[in-house]
C-alpha cells in the first residue's frame, strides 16, 4: 500500500485564484490538508510502504515573496513525520522556485545516490526502485526538456525553446490560444531521448522479470487523462515506450487540478490526481492505493473518488 497526493502548492499567503481568475486556491490551508493526509497515512493498518508526491509541492509565488526555501522546508517537515520513503516528482512550480541544479540539493531529490537507477544526467529526476517483490516504481521527469529552471544560455534551454516556439506562436508561451496542439505551452515539458531510452531499458528488464510497473510523473501522458492542455509535449513518445512492453499497469500524474482517469486500449490505467491547492479547507485530496496480484484499489479522501483498477 502507498499514499498518493498531488499539487499541494503551499504558500504562506491569503487565498487567491488560478490564472483564469475563476478557481479559488487555498494556499495556506494546503499545508493543513497535507498534515491531515500524513496523520491518516501514519494510522493505516497494515502500514503503508511509501508515499508518492506528484509534484508542485509549493507554489510559484514563493519565489516572488523570497520564501521558496522556507515554504519547501515546511512541506518537507510535514512529510518527514512519515517513517516511510517519499518519492517526489518535479512539477512546474518547483521549477518556478528553484533551478534544476538547486533542486538536486533539496529534499525533493528522491533519486538514490548510487547512479545506476536513473539516466546518466544526474539533473534528470528520473529513477526506478522495487518497493516489493515483482513490483517496480518508475519516476519520470516530465520537465527533462523544458525552459523552466534552466539557464537561458544552456543547450537544454535553447533546445526546449526551439521545440516550444516551433509549435507555439503566441507572445505568451503559457497561452494555448489558437494552437493546433494546445499542450505546447511553457508550463508543460517533455522527455529527452536519453530519458526515453533509459525508460525503455527499465521496462525491458521488468518484462523479463515478470514485474508489474507503476509509472509516476507530474504531467499526464495520455490525452484522455488530461484536458488536452495539461499534457507532456512528446507524450506519444512516452506512450509508445509503455505500449511496446507488457509490464506497465498504471501511470500516476498530477498537474490537472480537476483530476482525470482513463483505461487506454493497451489496458494501462492513467490516473491524474485532483490537486490539494483547489480543495476547500473542509475537504481534502489524497488517497491510499492498495496493490494486489490482479488489481490496484484506490481509497480516496475528500475530492478523490474510490477506484478499482484491474490488471
Amino acid at each position: 500500500a502507498f499514499g498518493v497526493i498531488a499539487d499541494i502548492q503551499f504558500a504562506d499567503a491569503e487565498d487567491g485564484h488560478d490564472f483564469g481568475g475563476c478557481r479559488r486556491r487555498y494556499y495556506r490551508h494546503s499545508l493543513r490538508l497535507l498534515r491531515e493526509a500524513v496523520r491518516a497515512w501514519a494510522g493505516e493498518s497494515p502500514p503503508i510502504d511509501f508515499v508518492v508526491q506528484l509534484g508542485d509541492s509549493i507554489d510559484g509565488q514563493n519565489a516572488r515573496r523570497g520564501e521558496a526555501e522556507s515554504a519547501l522546508q515546511q512541506v518537507l517537515e510535514v512529510l518527514g513525520q512519515l517513517s516511510v520513503p517519499v518519492h517526489h516528482a518535479w512539477g512546474n512550480h518547483e521549477l518556478y522556485n528553484f533551478s534544476r541544479a538547486r533542486l538536486v540539493h533539496t529534499g525533493l531529490y528522491s533519486r538514490p545516490a548510487g547512479g545506476s537507477d536513473g539516466p546518466p544526467d544526474r539533473e534528470c529526476h528520473a529513477y526506478h526502485c522495487s518497493p516489493a517483490p515483482r513490483l517496480r516504481l518508475v519516476v519520470l521527469d516530465t520537465y527533462d526538456v523544458s525552459t523552466l529552471g534552466t539557464d537561458p544560455g544552456s543547450p537544454r534551454y535553447q533546445e526546449s525553446l526551439r521545440v516550444l516556439r516551433e509549435k507555439n506562436s503566441n507572445d505568451d508561451l503559457n497561452s494555448p490560444e489558437g494552437l493546433k496542439e494546445p499542450h505546447f505551452v511553457a508550463f508543460n515539458g517533455g522527455f529527452s531521448q536519453a530519458q526515453l531510452d533509459w525508460f525503455d531499458e527499465v521496462l525491458k528488464f521488468s518484462d523479463e522479470n515478470q514485474e508489474k510497473v507503476i509509472v509516476m510523473g507530474h504531467v499526464p501522458i495520455h490525452p484522455c487523462a488530461s484536458n488536452g492542455v495539461c499534457l507532456a509535449w512528446n507524450y506519444e513518445a512516452a506512450l509508445s515506450v509503455i505500449h511496446s512492453h507488457r509490464c506497465v499497469v498504471c501511470v500516476l500524474a498530477g498537474h490537472l487540478h480537476d483530476g482525470a482517469y482513463c483505461l487506454d486500449p493497451h489496458g494501462v490505467h492513467h490516473l491524474t490526481l485532483e490537486g490539494v491547492i483547489e480543495t476547500p479547507p473542509e475537504s481534502n485530496a489524497f488517497g491510499t492505493i492498495y496493490v494486489y496480484e490482479d488489481k490496484m484499489v484506490l481509497k480516496g479522501r475528500g475530492r478523490i473518488p474510490d477506484r478499482v483498477m484491474h490488471f
